[in-house]
């Protein structure tokens, strides 16, 4: 074991707090109230803010303000069982109305990177750059397994049936999976495993994970048939500064999907790290690095 790896980590200073989506749904926001540029983070499905460490971190020079995915981590599910794009973005400019954010940059991972540049296509000026990690604008299903070599439309098909099967059978899942013991031993196994990479800090890892097995697997697996639906975002009139972050080993997000994205952004950066889909808790340093690269270029 690397015990330089077996750390508690920074105390993150957030403030949760409630916010009303347009629907009326109740969704949990969290800031770190800290001082520097407003960034917002479009989070991953289902995740929570502790995917961003060096972003929560005292020191971090920016001020984050993100949420919580309706159903998750305190966030109420919608009366009517609705969850699907337009909802996601309708939360996401619910939290800058109260957060009284005009127009910032977004930071955003895996599905929060399609997120992001709906938000953009939908209300111009509001996005003033995108720092895309480990994802994707749009059609996100279909680059998954990439590494392993699957086709796109047979990952679609494979990774859809597979949530499909989760919201029948995550009913016998939950009592299980919201018990697991989350310890510095259990999170440092996921990470010698390589699921996630070694890299990460364990403590991080730990309390990231013992978070996200919060969600009850079926809810979980239908915000992910939600996502399946999600068409490729046009990137032809996109005019901000992008920068893309792919990890090599990602099963998630192709980084050839990604490079691909890049290429079709006039002026865009991409970076590929040795690096799993969990590059934001593996790497925090670099992804601050590239945020703050980010700022610059915005101006």
């Amino acid at each position: 074991m690397d015990n330089r790896r077996v750390t508690s980590p920074t105390p993150a200073l957030l403030r949760y707090y409630d916010v009303k989506s347009a629907d009326g749904t109740r969704i949990r926001a969290w800031t770190n109230d800290g001082d520097g540029p407003t960034v917002l983070v479009s989070n991953g499905l289902g995740t929570n803010p502790h995917a961003w460490p060096s972003l929560l971190r005292p020191e971090s020079g920016v001020r984050v303000v993100g949420w919580n995915h309706r159903g998750t981590g305190g966030s109420a599910r919608p009366t009517d069982g609705r969850v699907d794009l337009d909802s996601f973005v309708e939360d996401a400019i619910a939290v800058m109305d109260d957060a009284g954010i005009d127009a910032c940059v977004v930071a955003a991972w895996s599905t929060g990177v399609t997120i992001a540049f709906e938000i953009n296509a939908r209300f111009p000026g509001r996005v003033t750059g995108i720092l895309a990690v480990a994802g994707v604008p749009g059609n996100t299903f279909s680059t998954m397994l990439a590494p392993l070599l699957v086709p796109p439309l047979l990952a679609r098909s494979l990774m859809v049936g597979v949530s499909q099967t989760v919201t029948v059978t995550g009913h016998a899942l939950a009592p299980l999976t919201r018990r697991l013991p989350w310890t510095n031993v259990t999170a440092d196994l996921v990470r010698q495993s390589r699921f996630i990479n070694p890299a990460a800090d364990t403590a991080e890892v730990r309390v990231l994970l013992q978070e996200f097995f919060t969600t009850h697997p079926a809810w979980y697996a239908k915000l992910a048939i939600s996502v399946s639906k999600h068409a490729r975002v046009s990137l032809s009139d996109v005019d901000i500064p992008v920068t893309f972050l792919a990890a090599k080993w990602d099963v998630f997000t192709g980084a050839r999907h990604m490079r691909t994205a890049a290429q079709r952004i006039k002026g865009s950066r991409y970076r590929e790290l040795n690096a799993t889909h969990f590059l934001p808790v593996e790497f925090p340093e670099i992804v601050l690095d590239e945020l703050n690269e980010l700022l610059d270029r915005v101006g």
